[in-house]
């Protein structure tokens, strides 16, 4: 056991940190008189409890609106199977205040807490419980203050403010009826992660009802408790049938109208926006996501017009901030147009090639705030940074100018900048007012115990980065390489920042030249890039072929010993780097890989593959499992490590034993390690650090490694 005045190893130090990410700010809100901004906060770099924050901008001070412990009189937090379901969809591994809504004004904030719903009095730095029925989901209060709203038992409820006159509005008619609450497809692959929106006056609410009785069931059973009954999950796989999803305004007295759009031809609501600056306004898509419709919507009669119609060939992008209403009443989207991912403001792009638009994140008056990689025909490629640009019909202006991934949160004339760079860990959270630095926000995380020796590369035009042992000295020979990618759509690994390095710096410090790349698939530099995947997911297997022979001509990689390892895409990635190049890799770990497509989600999977019914070729092409899969013949085998947690409800664990039963069959032998009660995410501490430890015995056991 590491005693405290003990420097702790960087696996467990990565494992109590969460990766570094406790006690770092995040989910920051700006209030629109530019006074306050609202944060969220774990009080060290490895306590996972967040509290809520709030800076006061004029003086710099920072003082907890509301803290758990004290809220719970120090009981232990209780999350109901909804709470949990929903924070893996999130991806949130943090306790306490994960999650908060504000007022317009930025005054009132409401969270829930252990299935307890709170609000705190941001200007006085009071918070309170409000006695409703739980537990309690999503609660967000009314634009003016006075309601708040929240999901309990798949019911829409609304309670005042100071917690009187709780009511029902939506209740649900049926098993498997929620209202208000984004259903799996939503919150998993569309990132909409919420299901009701108050109007600007605060006298309505758009709610969306999901309805999965047609969804497939899937049971996830826990082996190491055969006692337990298993879980009972409603799974769209592909080619299966989704949740059905139909959008209502409530007013607060109950009544309803249902809103209308031909939901046969478009099943998916991406987006919904509602502003005061025009009609509620949402995004629909076509099952295949080649077509969406942007509507204007009437919430008296629930009727629709049509604003701005997209398709494309090969899928159409859900981008992070639009679609949404400029102040002028202009329709704000981001498009690929001419090769080029672009920000329209109406029907006129206002950004070029030059830039690859990642995000709106904000829209003010005169400009709109972008966040954007450098384009196909940007004179700088800026390997692996995203900046922050204003932007409006004069032209373009970058905020930011260190290179790095950078983001921004904006009210008014207060900016919130957050900015990752290599040379320093975590990130730099600054405020600005019309540009002049005026307050930082203090970071808690702790510092990590390695630094990471990163050289960012293009190879073959494929975004690299290499890392090399710490003590590494020229002349030391070459060394095995093990490839650490993502690979896949969404999934950016090479970035100008420190912290996503860390633990690809510890392996290469046991010995290894570690290459993380970033081929075709992942986001960065122009929509045909991304899309060129459409159909088959191999030829992320052939980047990786591509960067390793061509980056093995500047750096000192020893080719006779290659390994990949990765998660989820990257553990798919992995495993085909086995079975299919065994001539270029000798071994691999394949963690919570996707082996059978089939049995991945409707949204995700049918955006690359198509429909499985249609196009069943894509699907054996791109699967581990079929004979396509398995690649060359038996006596061509190479080591795998299968690492999979038994709880996970997005890649299920019947992706891993599928591979395995097809290995078996073949006489390859092969390796399984089951990870009882860890789903896709790997937040528990022993699970963490040990896995890492594990992967490296595999990795050097398997290339003939001393130690």
């Amino acid at each position: 056991m590491t005693t405290e005045s003990e420097t702790p190893t960087f696996p467990r130090q990565h494992a109590r940190t969460q990766r570094f990410t406790l006690g770092a700010p995040r989910a920051f809100t700006v209030s629109p008189d530019g006074e306050r901004v609202v944060f969220l906060r774990s009080p060290s770099g490895t306590d996972r409890a967040n509290a809520l924050w709030v800076l006061d901008v004029t003086s710099g001070q920072e003082r907890p609106a509301a803290e758990p412990a004290t809220l719970l009189g120090g009981a232990s937090e209780h999350l109901s199977a909804q709470e949990r379901a929903r924070r893996e969809r999130a991806r949130e591994g943090g306790a306490g205040i994960v999650g908060y809504a504000t007022d317009a004004a930025v005054e009132l904030a409401s969270f829930a807490l252990s299935g307890r719903l709170f609000t705190a009095e941001l200007r006085a730095g009071t918070a309170r419980e409000l006695p409703v029925p739980g537990p309690v989901l999503d609660p967000r209060p009314a634009p003016d203050g006075r309601h708040v709203a929240y999901v309990a038992e798949g019911a829409l409820r609304v309670v005042d403010a100071a917690g009187e006159n709780d009511r029902a509005l939506a209740v649900p008619e049926a098993a498997g009826v929620t209202y208000g609450l984004a259903e799996f497809i939503a919150a998993e692959e569309m990132s909409r992660q919420r299901g009701y929106w108050w109007s600007p006056d605060s006298d309505r609410l758009l709610v969306a009802r999901a309805d999965d009785a047609d969804v497939h069931r899937w049971w996830i059973a826990d082996p190491a408790h055969p006692d337990r009954e298993p879980a009972k999950v409603a799974y769209p796989a592909a080619g299966t049938p989704n949740a059905e999803v139909r959008l209502f305004a409530y007013a607060l007295d109950g009544s309803r109208t249902e809103i209308a759009w031909n939901r046969a031809a478009y099943p998916y609501l991406a987006r919904v926006h509602w502003s005061a600056n025009g009609a509620p306004l949402i995004l629909v898509q076509a099952r295949d996501q080649r077509s969406q419709l942007y509507l204007a919507v009437d919430v008296a009669d629930g009727s629709t017009r049509m604003v701005h119609a997209d398709e494309d060939e090969q899928w159409l992008e859900l981008l992070p901030g639009v679609p949404c209403w400029s102040p002028s009443g202009q329709l704000v989207r981001i498009a690929d147009e001419g090769g080029a991912r672009v920000l329209a403001v109406g029907e006129r792009p206002l950004t070029g090639p030059q830039l690859h638009v990642r995000a709106v994140l904000d829209v003010g008056e005169s400009e709109v705030l972008i966040s954007a990689s450098a384009g196909a025909d940007a004179e700088d490629p800026e390997t692996g940074e995203v900046h922050v640009y204003r932007v409006n019909e004069l032209g373009v202006q970058r905020m930011t100018g260190e290179p790095g991934m950078h983001s921004a949160v904006r009210s008014g004339d207060v900016t919130v900048l957050v900015s990752a760079t290599l040379e320093a860990p975590g990130a730099r959270v600054r405020v600005e007012r019309d540009g002049q630095h005026v307050a930082e926000i203090a970071s808690y995380a702790q510092r990590p115990v390695l630094t990471p020796r990163v050289t960012l590369a293009e190879a073959d035009g494929i975004p690299c980065a290499v890392l090399l042992p710490t003590s590494y000295q020229e002349g030391d020979g070459p060394l095995p390489v093990l490839m650490d990618p993502y690979g896949g759509p969404h999934g950016q690994r090479v970035m100008a920042a420190h912290n996503p390095y860390l633990t690809s710096q510890w392996f290469a410090d046991q010995g290894f030249a570690v290459i993380v790349a970033d081929g075709r698939g992942t986001p960065g530099v122009s929509p045909g890039r991304e899309k060129s995947i459409s159909g088959d997911f191999t030829v992320t297997l052939d980047d990786q072929v591509s960067a390793l022979h061509a980056l093995a001509k500047r750096f000192p990689l020893d080719l006779s010993k290659v390994a990949m390892r990765g998660w989820s895409y990257g553990g798919y990635l992995s495993a085909l780097a086995v079975l299919r190049r065994p001539d270029v890799f000798h071994a691999g770990v394949a963690g919570a890989p996707v082996t059978d497509w089939r049995l991945y989600d409707t949204h995700y999977t049918e955006r690359y593959l198509g429909d499985p019914a249609a196009t069943p070729d894509t699907y054996a092409k791109s699967s581990l499992v079929t004979d396509d899969g398995l690649g060359e013949a038996a006596d061509t085998h190479r080591p795998m490590l299968i690492v999979h947690g038994l709880a996970d409800d997005n890649v299920v664990v019947a992706h891993a034993l599928r591979l395995s039963s097809a290995l078996l069959a073949a006489g390859r032998p092969h390796e399984v390690l089951p990870l009882s009660g860890v789903t896709h995410m790997t937040p528990q501490e022993q699970v963490a650090e040990n896995l890492l430890l594990l992967q490296v015995d595999f990795l050097k056991r398997s290339l003939g490694l001393a130690g």
